[in-house]
């Protein structure tokens, strides 16, 4: 592929190599990129030459910042419904077959990662992350879920860390991410360039040598799991501001400052994904997708953080207390 394509991908050696390139837009994601690398997965997997597959991004900011959301919620705006089937349908179907992926499939992840970013990564069986790797999920923030199979991995986490993390959409450093089991390996920075050459010519085995263990993990994982294990957001809302901590007042100033309703739906969503399989959650997640962009907070969550960027969405409603559970009941219907 030329140079200048979003993605690029060669043979390099033992190993079949992905380089998301989009540096300007942090890597997102659009469904020319999906394509592209759902083409090269096919044409390695039986290819006796490619031992395995690395995907890394362009640029020292993002691995990848996640999908396009900006052209999907302008396509929601003109009700144009086909081209969002078609993004959700092929980025889950991506999604399915990297976990299936019958060859080592590593992700080298530094800078931001999210969203969709999470997805081309998080389903392998290997997951490189250094100190300037930042993982999050922050849909809710606009009006959204956490999707790309987060459903099924989220609640897979230790604790209640999959609720905590897909609720406030809290971001997670390298080394956090190992911990969390969001990434399986630490490497630094200045390290990765070697690693990628190492793999291309020695094969998965080389990736061991080059690993460090993480520094310690910052995440009161007692308070998350005391607070995120609540079986509704008014039960969780209660625990946070009966905790009288710093830790919990500045956790529920930012679940105030989502969506109310992506708040209740993503609850919803990630109880009910602890008891699917990934594909399962994928189909679920797909079915949502078609009732939560049609809710006024996508369209304007989107605006106020992605599109004007004024950081001032007006939710509908406005605060936790006046969601309806009837209203969310209908989204998954």
């Amino acid at each position: 592929m030329p140079d200048e394509t979003s993605v690029i991908a060669r043979r390099d050696r033992r190993a079949g190599r992905i380089l998301l390139n989009r540096p300007a837009a942090l890597n997102a994601l659009d469904l020319p990129m999906i394509r592209a690398i759902a083409a090269a997965l096919a044409e390695w997997r039986d290819d006796p030459t490619v031992h395995l597959v690395i995907i890394e991004g362009a640029g020292p900011r993002a691995f990848c910042a996640g999908g396009d959301i900006r052209a999907l919620r302008q396509h929601q705006v003109d009700g144009q419904r086909a081209p969002i089937d078609a993004f959700f349908t092929e980025e889950y179907a991506l999604n399915a077959v990297i976990a299936a992926f019958p060859k080592p499939y590593v992700a080298l992840i530094d800078g931001i990662c999210m969203g969709g970013g999470i997805g081309v990564s998080v389903h392998a069986p290997y997951r490189v992350a250094t100190e300037h790797a930042r993982f999050a999920m922050p849909e809710t923030a606009i009006g959204f879920f956490p999707d790309i199979g987060a459903s099924y991995f989220l609640p897979r986490l230790p604790g209640a860390l999959g609720m905590y993390l897909g609720l406030t959409g809290a971001n997670v450093t390298g080394a956090e991410a190992v911990h969390c089991g969001l990434a399986t390996h630490f490497v630094p920075r200045t390290d990765l360039p070697a690693l990628a050459e190492a793999l291309a010519a020695d094969g998965i085995g080389a990736l061991g040598p080059a690993s460090v263990t993480p520094p310690p993990s910052a995440l009161p994982r007692a308070a998350i799991d005391q607070s995120f294990s609540a079986g509704s957001i008014p039960a969780v809302i209660e625990r946070l501001g009966a905790a009288g901590t710093g830790w919990a007042a500045e956790t529920l100033s930012s679940l105030r400052r989502v969506s109310p309703s992506a708040l209740f739906w993503t609850h919803r969503l990630l109880a009910e994904g602890a008891g699917r399989g990934l594909r399962a959650g994928l189909d679920a997640e797909f079915a949502l997708t078609r009732t939560v962009m049609a809710h006024p907070d996508f369209v304007e969550g989107v605006r106020a953080m992605v599109v004007d960027k004024d950081r001032a969405p007006r939710w509908s409603p406005e605060r936790i207390e006046a969601v309806q559970p009837e209203t969310i009941d209908a989204l998954f219907r």
